[in-house]
């Protein structure tokens, strides 16, 4: 599989490093020190683009690679606003997009837990749910977007939620509090809680580095070669 790469921080070398281990082929790399390299011709040369760069960047750079005829593994979060403009675009040209807040098998695995959790906990009123979420200094969103993610799973569950916030809120509140915390060094913690004058229950999930994150990529690329349409990782990883 011949690989572009979009976004060659942390998370693009270690996407090329798992790539590399599995006898992929690394074709272009794209960062802001050659933007104009990221051209149809160029891109061309690649089977499948990892784009993994920020939430200013990224729905242009889904979007090129749309519009160059180039499936595309977008795990750039903070841009969900523009959702339905890129999934429309993407019908329009027959387009292939892939998209997931984390590439993680073990953190995709861990929403499963989290809905099955919500919704036993729907019948249980006196508990209230709060989550947690911990990530690196140079991390440019908040909440993650694992943590929105975790969040909505919960607020489609839980009726007595009825919107998150990344500020405080007091117990039993409507809203479902997220806390956001930057830590150097912290790959990615997620924790849901929920508390009882009785007792709490609490799941957690913690990545130890980016090769989880790196390798579930590489996993929705080579499952995105052949295919049309708008996937994510619970069909990448047979979840459905």
């Amino acid at each position: 599989m011949k690989i572009a790469l979009i976004g060659y921080g942390k998370m693009g070398k270690a996407i090329e490093t798992v790539a590399l281990e599995q006898h992929h082929e690394i074709v272009l790399k794209i960062d802001l020190n050659n933007a104009t390299d990221f051209t149809a011709e160029n891109i061309a040369l690649a089977d499948v683009a990892i784009e993994f760069t920020g939430p200013h960047s990224a729905v242009d750079n889904i979007l090129k690679c749309l519009e160059y005829g180039i499936p595309v593994i977008s795990g750039s979060t903070g841009w969900l606003d523009q959702w339905d403009r890129v999934v429309n675009f993407c019908k329009e040209k027959n387009g292939t997009l892939i998209y997931s807040s984390n590439y993680s098998i073990g953190v995709n695995l861990f929403f499963e837990v989290n809905q099955y959790l919500a919704r036993l906990m729907e019948h249980y009123p006196s508990y209230d749910v709060l989550l947690k979420e911990i990530h690196h200094t140079q991390k440019k969103d908040a909440p993650s977007g694992t943590a929105i993610t975790l969040a909505e799973q919960v607020l489609t569950a839980i009726s007595r939620k009825k919107n998150w916030t990344n500020e405080p809120v007091p117990t039993q509140s409507n809203l479902l509090e997220i806390i956001s915390e930057r830590v150097d060094p912290a790959p990615g913690t997620h924790h849901v809680k929920y508390t009882s004058a009785i007792d709490d229950i609490e799941i957690i999930h913690t990545a130890h580095n980016r090769t989880g994150f790196a390798g579930g990529a590489v996993t929705a690329a080579q499952y995105a070669i052949g295919k049309k349409g708008i996937y994510n990782m619970k069909q990448v990883l047979g979840l459905v």
